[in-house]
């Protein structure tokens, strides 16, 4: 009776997954991010995967439980999303736990369990603790919010996850996926440049392959990804009161990204316009957008005396595409959103990201990754003198001799005194060559 439910409950739940992913997402690899799970597959470490909504994890996991699939035919597989129309009926700890008892009745059989959107059943993490010590399993997760991350999963789980951060797609992977658009060859862009400049407009969101680059169509998206992004997960979440004030310091970010500002400055911006706010308000506005991963807040080191400055920080959005959806012109801030473009490719490629000062100059990037170190500056083009002192003096002011790159849309090399300069958009496809060496 075991292996008749087993074999029933495998046939199920493998026709459930391949039905919910159509099949034009089944051939679009990410291996920046399914590379980073492999090492743990098959390991009592629990695989967290984290990011903005709609940002593709849900597809990477579905990836990763493809190649399960190959890799073990016999194992039970469950795979849920808990915002699927069976998943809204699961809202506590019990439900989670009988749902899938029922759908993998042998917890002694090699289990795989891939469950999407976890933090939708308040306190999953006792459940999925309990799943780890009494069963046979090997457990995959994604979440919307830095949240999950914090608590009792903590508590729980200490020293037995792992997370991996997903982002929208970067320029390489955004590539791939137009030149395997079924409308490519009614008028898609043909050259690298062409599509960089579509990418610069609409940003990396895997949802907009729906739209093959038609503007209209793909804004309303990007506008529809905000609009869920902060209604759910951040102002009904927080039950934040003042809706509009919220939307003010969203868009004032989203204006300022790659800006030095602090929540003082703010606060003060936002009393010029009649609007009373606390600097303690702004903060914890910044906080919830930066748990749901809408911002990304990068800190500011001062690379002469090595300490973190406490004031006027950075935040970058996780795709520039949302600016251009909420009437903020990305061809007009060119320079900022090729900054944040690069911020988001330094993540992805797994660089941990800050803002340099040496001096009295600013580097854009101190990028660290295990015991590497790269510093960049991102610049629009470097046709005047000045705007060439500039760049490269900052990376020459910092006193060490680690890699120094200066990007730019720039066609020819300009680099000099031993920083190295490459043109922005064959970095961002030259993935496995970041300036230290391929990773």
């Amino acid at each position: 009776m075991i292996d008749e439910n087993r074999d029933q409950a495998n046939f199920v739940d493998r026709s459930r997954r391949e039905d919910a992913m159509p099949e034009s997402d089944q051939i679009v690899p990410r291996p920046r991010y399914t590379d980073r799970i492999t090492p743990y597959a098959d390991t009592p470490v629990i695989k967290v995967l984290t990011g903005a909504r709609r940002s593709g994890k849900s597809t990477i996991l579905d990836l990763v439980a493809q190649q399960v699939d190959q890799d073990h035919p016999r194992a039970q597989i469950v795979r849920l999303n808990l915002e699927s129309a069976v998943g809204l009926s699961i809202r506590t700890p019990e439900q989670l736990l009988d749902h899938l008892t029922a759908r993998a009745p042998d917890r002694t059989a090699r289990t795989y369990l891939f469950l999407d959107e976890i933090q939708q059943v308040p306190g999953w993490e006792r459940v999925v603790n309990a799943l780890r010590v009494d069963w046979d399993c090997d457990i995959y997760l994604t979440g919307s919010s830095s949240r999950m991350l914090s608590g009792d999963l903590a508590t729980h789980l200490a020293g037995r996850y792992v997370t991996i951060h997903v982002q929208p797609l970067a320029f390489a992977e955004y590539r791939a996926l137009r030149l395997l658009d079924p409308a490519a060859s009614g008028g898609a862009p043909s050259s690298d440049q062409e599509l960089f400049q579509e990418y610069l407009a609409l940003g990396g969101f895997p949802g907009l392959r729906y739209f093959h680059g038609g503007r209209e169509a793909s804004l309303a998206y990007l506008r529809s990804v905000y609009d869920s992004a902060l209604v759910r997960d951040v102002i009904q979440y927080h039950q934040v009161r003042d809706v509009d004030l919220f939307h003010r310091v969203v868009t004032y970010c989203l204006a300022n990204v790659g800006r030095t500002f602090s929540a003082s400055s703010l606060s003060r911006f936002l009393r010029s316009e009649r609007r009373t706010v606390s600097v303690d308000t702004v903060l914890n506005y910044l906080t919830y957008c930066t748990e749901a991963f809408l911002l990304r807040r990068v800190p500011r080191h001062d690379l002469i005396s090595k300490r973190i400055l406490a004031v006027e920080e950075k935040y970058y959005v996780v795709d520039h595409g949302l600016r251009e959806a909420m009437g903020l012109s990305n061809s007009a801030a060119i320079e900022v959103v090729l900054e944040n473009i690069v911020c988001n490719e330094l993540t992805s490629r797994g660089w941990t990201v800050g803002v340099g000062r040496a001096g009295a100059q600013e580097v854009d990037f101190v990028a660290r990754r295990e015991a590497q170190v790269l510093y960049v500056q991102v610049s629009y083009l470097l046709a005047s003198e000045e705007t060439r002192h500039r760049e490269f003096g900052a990376l020459l002011a910092v006193p060490d001799n680690h890699p120094k790159l200066v990007l730019s849309l720039d066609p020819l090399s300009l680099g000099h005194d031993g920083v190295e300069h490459r043109n922005l958009v064959e970095w961002l496809l030259a993935a496995g060559d970041d300036g230290v060496g391929a990773r």
